[in-house]
């Protein structure tokens, strides 16, 4: 059986999405679906889908559209959570709400999520219909849930450790497991090898959003694609600043809090102060520990799944390169 690369498969998803043809009256509503979806990006969760179907088929073609929809429901969060964060640019570009307006925004995200549907329904064996579209269905509204409780996070200072693991893998994990399992159903893989694909897509997950807070404070800028610090500025709910709060003694925490409560600061000093906060209660030893449990757990998980362990190497090698990031 043929198996492809994740180059290969990344450059044929690409071009496949980029020639979609979907464009219908009237332009405002569609031209920002195609500016979003243009924007390109990883296509890690149609990559992820294709290679799942790849470990049981070769005719990755044929679960184009299905990968089409996966990368279209993921942008459709996007936009909309650059709407709701109002942030002012994606992947360097303006974003929706700002090219065009809010309302733009909302509308064509709602397109985007209806074209979503359309497209893994689309030449969808008849077999795996109500399989594939459960697992669809059951992720797409965790991941409403993971945002939810993200933005009540926002207004809370006791959220603890568990509670962000779970906000993370509603949030972020369950689209790349369901993208993994959508792929090998699609394969016709046993119910057994899909649920160990999508619980090996939960702990990727989990370890890649756990990197990311971790990057966010111990990274190299130029390797990490982003500013050091960020997190820390906005005050965000990450494992680091909930993991120092729990590990923090009293008059470690008060400071800490006074950081997190100050009205005005000086943002460098404020990122050096609070990193010195995680150095003193331990906080990067925790999270590389918990991120290297996940990979773990995560390795071992494919280990199980009853494909010859060389064709699991492409997959397996594409994931890996997306933890050697600085760690």
């Amino acid at each position: 059986m043929e198996q492809f690369s994740s180059k290969e498969i990344q450059e044929r998803i690409h071009a496949y999405i980029g020639a979609l043809d979907y464009v219908r009256e009237p332009k405002g509503l569609y031209d920002p679906i195609e500016y979003v979806l243009a924007m390109g990006g990883k296509r890690l969760r149609p990559v992820l889908l294709l290679m799942a179907y790849n470990l049981f088929k070769d005719d990755v073609e044929s679960v184009y559209p299905q990968a089409a929809a996966i990368e279209t429901y993921h942008n459709f969060t996007l936009l909309h959570d650059d709407l709701m964060d109002k942030a002012d640019l994606r992947r360097g570009k303006p974003t929706v709400h700002k090219k065009w307006d809010e309302n733009t925004a909302i509308l064509s995200g709602d397109a985007m999520l209806i074209l979503a549907y359309r497209f893994m329904m689309q030449e969808c064996p008849l077999q795996y219909v109500h399989e594939v579209m459960d697992v669809f269905t059951r992720t797409a509204l965790e991941v409403c849930e993971g945002q939810q409780w993200d933005m009540e996070f926002e207004k809370r200072m006791d959220v603890t450790v568990p509670e962000y693991i779970e906000m993370i893998r509603l949030k972020t994990s369950v689209l790349l497991a369901g993208a993994l399992q959508i792929g090998a159903i699609l394969g016709g893989a046993s119910q057994e090898d899909a649920k160990k694909l999508y619980d090996f897509g939960i702990r990727s997950g989990l370890a890649f959003q756990l990197q990311d807070d971790y990057l966010d404070v111990y990274g190299d800028p130029a390797v990490f694609g982003k500013k050091i610090g960020g997190d820390i500025l906005c005050n965000k709910k990450t494992f680091m600043l909930i993991t120092a709060l729990k590990e923090a003694d009293g008059d470690t925490r008060a400071e800490l809090e006074r950081w997190i409560t100050a009205g005005t600061y000086d943002p460098s000093e404020k990122i050096a102060a609070v990193t010195a906060i995680y150095n003193k209660v331990g906080v990067r030893d925790i999270c590389r520990e918990q991120i290297g449990r996940y990979y773990e757990e995560g390795i071992a998980l494919m280990e199980q799944v009853s494909v010859e362990t060389s064709r699991k190497k492409n997959l397996l090698d594409f994931v890996l390169s997306l933890m050697d990031r600085n760690l």
